[in-house]
């Protein structure tokens, strides 16, 4: 399937539980139209600048109690200004394709939801420093126990939000669901299940909708 309609200055962002595979599927799209002759930046968060990924470090390793949610917002944030300065806005203005695994969504669960009913205090934060949402945000819809299983497999340091277990897994699918009936307009949920390749069929798909 060709996506040659597909123009410059587009963003389009990856969400999903841990181990939905959205890593995975951000860079086969990302290479799938770099060989349709697009410019396309590949990009992740936390992370996607040289200050981003230093507060990767902080909010991804170490004890799942390390922090609070209101600490950890206030990090996510932080990096996402970095990354939209440096990384994603720039790239748009050059007219590039900007595809990103992860971006205010996973906040909006993972601090906003997950840890306390912060959901408010991560969208004021957002609107006030961030102001920008997606093009398109494709969800990898995932079985929490599967998506859990594969996360711990990777055995990376990064893994103190799999620390906190299914229960948040379990919390984390069923709000990102309802996140995409919130933002209908931009959300495209796509089954998670099958080979990386069955996935990425799904995804051009998906883009494809999008963009006519």
């Amino acid at each position: 399937m060709t996506t040659n309609t597909v123009t410059g200055g587009h963003f389009i962002t990856f969400e999903g539980i841990d181990g939905s595979g959205k890593s995975t599927q951000a860079r086969m799209l990302a290479d799938h139209l770099i060989a349709e002759g697009h410019e396309v930046v590949l990009t992740r968060e936390p992370g996607g600048s040289k200050g981003a990924e230093e507060i990767r470090a902080l909010v991804l390793e170490g004890d799942p109690d390390r922090w609070s949610a209101e600490t950890e917002i206030l990090l996510f944030t932080a990096a996402r200004r970095d990354h939209l300065e440096r990384t994603i806005l720039p790239a748009l203005a050059a007219g590039k394709i900007v595809i990103c695994d992860r971006f205010a969504d996973s906040t909006r669960m993972y601090q906003g939801l997950s840890r306390g009913d912060l959901r408010n205090v991560v969208d004021q934060l957002h609107d006030l420093m961030i102001g920008r949402e997606p093009d398109l945000t494709i969800l990898i819809d995932m079985d929490p126990a599967e998506g859990l299983s594969r996360a711990k497999s990777r055995q990376t340091a990064e893994e103190r939000f799999e620390d906190f277990g299914q229960a948040l897994q379990d919390q984390m699918r069923s709000g990102f669901l309802a996140l995409s009936r919130e933002y209908a307009d931009r959300f495209r949920v796509l089954n998670g299940a099958g080979t990386p390749e069955e996935v990425a069929t799904r995804v051009m798909e998906a883009l494809a909708e999008h963009l006519s």
